[in-house]
């Protein structure tokens, strides 16, 4: 089933599932600030099956936020696969994605994410069960991983396998599962992967820059890119990326102001949207997100520290007020 963004030659650029940070209010940012196609942040295609209202609060999205992929993880074909149908009966996602790339241990323990990298017969008897189980109703793709580890990089034969299973596209992460997050990306892997099949291979790993992406645009035969960290700090990204593919000019980076206006207004979508609980609650989960805004501006140490802190959205103004007053004096 062809994917449209894929359609005369547009090169899309995907926002990365990342647990706990790409939630319906974070999409819906880097949406409007050129992101093309959305994942939501991965969900157990048990708890889908057991109604579970906290893990259907994973899967919501906007219609503006379309093209949407749901992302489940399990090592259960026809489990996830009646999970699928639950999620499109729901709200009917552009597309469902397999998480076969998760690292962390709590997904590997219960042989999901990259540890059926290390087990292809299951591999492609979840992938090939839930293609069948949707029945044509979307179209399905997969995330992997380069492979376990450095000894057992198997990205090349597992994008085969799952293209033979009917899968529409997937995205690859090039890291092995043992390396987490940490190592760079390997590309030639990646690039591998794009010229082995003739479904759309999605790149993913370091891509900061727009320079980043003009290069492994350039350089692979991937058909999009997936951006991941780099947004975490800085959802300007995409507009900065599409900036630099249509003039080759890097711009500058968002002022203060503009970073500020859209801190606060994604801690108050957040408290609006309830999903962490009330005001207080809200802003504390918001924590570790207002961290990494706050990389790279100046004198983020000494924000980080109050940041850290910060229980309402009056605190987080005050404290806003008097970083712009310190920017102030010392751009004066």
């Amino acid at each position: 089933m062809m994917l449209p963004w894929f359609k005369d030659e547009r090169f899309p650029l995907y926002l990365a599932p990342m647990a706990g940070v790409t939630d319906r209010v974070f999409r819906s940012i880097c949406k409007e600030l050129g992101a093309d196609v959305m994942v939501t942040e991965f969900v157990s295609s048990e708890g889908i099956i057991r109604r579970d209202d906290r893990t259907r609060k994973y899967t919501e999205f906007d219609d503006a936020q379309r093209p949407v992929g749901v992302q489940l993880f399990g090592a259960d074909g026809e489990r996830m696969a009646e999970a699928a149908r639950k999620i499109i009966d729901w709200k009917r996602p552009d597309f469902i994605d397999l998480n076969f790339g998760c690292p962390v241990n709590k997904v590997v323990s219960k042989n999901g994410g990259s540890s059926l990298l290390r087990d292809c017969p299951v591999l492609a008897k979840v992938a090939s069960a839930v293609v069948d189980g949707v029945g044509g109703q979307v179209p399905v793709t997969g995330k992997i991983r380069t492979g376990w580890d450095s000894a057992t990089v198997n990205a090349v034969e597992v994008s085969k396998l799952l293209q033979d299973c009917g899968i529409a596209a997937i995205t690859v992460h090039g890291r092995t599962r043992a390396q987490r997050y940490g190592g760079e990306a390997d590309w030639e892997v990646i690039d591998a992967c794009a010229r082995a099949v003739a479904i759309p291979v999605i790149g993913n790993g370091d891509l900061a820059t727009g320079a980043d992406i003009e290069r492994r645009r350039r350089e692979t035969a991937v058909s999009g890119l997936m951006i991941g960290r780099a947004a975490m700090q800085n959802p300007w990204v995409f507009r900065d990326a599409k900036h630099y593919l249509a003039t080759g000019e890097q711009p500058d980076p968002a002022p203060v102001e503009e970073r500020w206006a859209l801190v606060r207004r994604h801690c108050v979508e957040a408290v609006a949207w309830g999903r962490y609980g009330d005001e207080r609650q809200t802003m504390m989960a918001m924590r570790s997100r207002l961290m990494a805004y706050s990389k790279g501006m100046p004198g983020g140490k000494r924000l980080r520290a109050a940041l850290c802190q910060i229980e309402s959205i009056a605190g987080l103004d005050e404290l806003a007020a008097e970083y712009m007053e310190f920017h102030r004096q010392h751009n004066s």
